[in-house]
């Protein structure tokens, strides 16, 4: 870990810390993750659990998936599924997902690529390993990320993003001591690649051990910040989390994160996904795979599917897929 990097993080465009007139968000809570275990029986932990909606939204849930090292005939995906009414985000930091929708869309996102499905107003999909990662066995680690969408746009047509690892937005801490992938959104004037309904920004850090980076952030944005893996602090006050923990922060225009001097993981760094979002403050209706505003909005998704109106398993299930390009329908999500 991580897939996506650079040798000299000095040579990358520096976001500049916030002035001293800007309000550090302080840190609400740090919370443990569960562990549990998705689809077809690989492990994850549960970012968000215990979190009240109203310092997530505009994100329902995150799962980390591993970091896991499988045993050859050991890795495990997901059985086919619907979905409506939300963004799901599958970031692979470590491995490789095959994944296949009822629209004949599919692809491959490996190490440092981002897949990002707008469900919309629905269809089934299914991600799988490789045969050649199911023979072999090998490492596995990566992020789904469930994003709401506001009442106008919960019935879009579906469609998909591919995010290749080396379209990541990359940049460095104001003295180089953090590697920033900027996968979505804004930050100081700086674009990710990803498009997204919702106002949000997903970030990937890397901090050197001892090194602290304070980021610009939009004050009308929520905050969230997880650990993947090592250890550190959020805060100006140097509140400890670590791997499996997730940081709430309260409201402010900027966000501090520092890495322990001495790391006590398989990364030598402090790996940390910062997330933050415009909250959408609209009533949801949560249930499995579908993400509405009303009871009523979630018995019609149950309803459409069982009637197969969000679509069809196809009769030939072939997992060898190739490369998708961009504008074509391609699956991706986890729960």
């Amino acid at each position: 870990m991580p897939a996506v990097t650079v040798e000299n993080p000095l040579a990358l465009p520096r976001v500049i810390a916030p002035a001293g007139g800007a309000q550090a968000r302080p840190v609400l809570g740090v919370v443990d993750a569960p562990s549990g275990f998705e689809g077809e029986g690989f492990p994850v932990r549960r970012a968000f659990a215990g979190i009240k909606y109203e310092y997530l939204d505009p994100f329902i849930m995150m799962d980390q998936m591993g970091e896991v090292d499988y045993a050859a005939g050991e890795p495990k995906g997901t059985p086919w599924h619907p979905h409506r009414g939300f963004e799901t985000v599958t970031y692979i930091i470590d491995g490789t997902f095959i994944h296949r929708d009822s629209h004949g869309g599919g692809g491959v996102i490996t190490n440092g690529d981002t897949q990002w499905m707008t469900a919309g107003s629905g269809l089934l999909h299914i991600e799988t390993p490789p045969e050649e990662l199911v023979m072999s066995g090998g490492l596995f680690h990566g992020l789904q990320l469930w994003v709401n969408l506001p009442a106008k746009d919960k019935m879009l047509a579906p469609k998909y993003q591919d995010i290749r690892g080396g379209t990541v937005k990359l940049l460095a801490s104001q003295d180089g001591g953090a590697l920033i992938r900027l996968i979505a959104g804004d930050l100081e004037g700086h674009a990710g690649p990803g498009a997204t309904h919702t106002p949000i920004t997903m970030i990937h850090l890397t901090v050197s051990p001892g090194a602290e980076v304070t980021l610009p952030w939009r004050a009308d944005f929520n905050a969230l910040a997880y650990g993947l893996a090592g250890s550190g602090a959020a805060g100006a006050e140097r509140r400890p989390f670590t791997m499996g923990q997730t940081v709430v922060f309260g409201s402010g225009d900027g966000l501090t994160i520092r890495a322990d001097a001495a790391q006590d993981s398989r990364s030598e760094n402090f790996e940390v996904v910062v997330l933050g979002g415009l909250p959408i403050r609209e009533p949801m209706a949560h249930y499995g795979p579908f993400v509405m505003n009303s009871h009523a909005e979630l018995q019609q998704a149950f309803d459409d599917f069982q009637a197969g109106r969000l679509g069809v398993i196809p009769s030939t299930d072939v997992t060898g897929l190739g490369h998708r390009g961009a504008g074509q329908a391609d699956p991706e999500e986890t729960a």
